[in-house]
């Protein structure tokens, strides 16, 4: 038995475009009916251009993966307000504001990945981030500028005008954070190691749906 096209009812429909935390915005290309152990399994079918690659989901998984539509246009406009605010201290440990960043960006929130932007993009204004971090930075953004775009109907190159020129915003005049902003780093060694930068290109793996 092959998979189906099918015309039950659905969250999301099919030529809709989403957010897949982690993976980046996508379009479903088809809803389909695949057979998994004797039974029909409806499945979501994105595309996300930004890896081209093309995963099938579980419609009954979407919402526990984190699966969400594009934001309305005001939702988009706060996460930008966002950038130009006062924020909260930035840990000094990299692997625990590794984590708490990951955790945010798991979440999917676009105030979420909004944070985890802010966040890492003044942390690099301090000090080059660990190639994890780096990864992790890009990855946000890439999601956060893809997102705005679809939601304010705007080229992608005017949305990172707009991020970068609200993040500028939210330091100082001359460009620089205050030094209440990030706290002294305790782990320079870690950070700066040769054999940690090949530590975390080893750990890097790749999230499975």
């Amino acid at each position: 038995m092959s998979a189906k096209s099918t015309s039950k009812k659905t969250t999301f429909k099919v030529k809709q475009h989403v957010v897949y935390p982690l993976q980046g915005v996508g379009q479903i290309q088809e809803i389909l009916d695949i057979p998994f152990k004797g039974e029909d399994v409806l499945y979501y079918v994105i595309y996300i251009p930004v890896s081209d690659m093309t995963v099938k989901v579980p419609v009954d998984r979407a919402e526990q993966l984190g699966i969400r539509a594009i934001v309305p246009k005001k939702d988009s406009e706060r996460a930008l307000e966002m950038f130009s605010e006062e924020f909260e201290p930035i840990p000094a440990d990299w692997k625990m504001r590794y984590q708490m960043n990951l955790d945010l960006l798991k979440q999917g929130s676009i105030l979420d990945i909004a944070s985890v932007v802010r966040t890492l993009y003044q942390r690099k204004k301090v000090k080059e981030l660990p190639i994890m971090e780096r990864k992790l930075y890009d990855s946000a953004l890439q999601l956060l500028v893809d997102e705005i775009s679809f939601s304010l109907n705007i080229s992608t190159d005017e949305v990172e005008e707009l991020v970068f020129t609200r993040l500028e915003a939210g330091t100082g005049s001359d460009g620089s954070i205050g030094d209440d902003d990030v706290i002294p780093d305790e782990d320079d060694e870690i950070e700066e190691s040769p054999a940690t930068s090949a530590n975390d290109e080893n750990g890097d793996e790749d999230e499975e749906d």
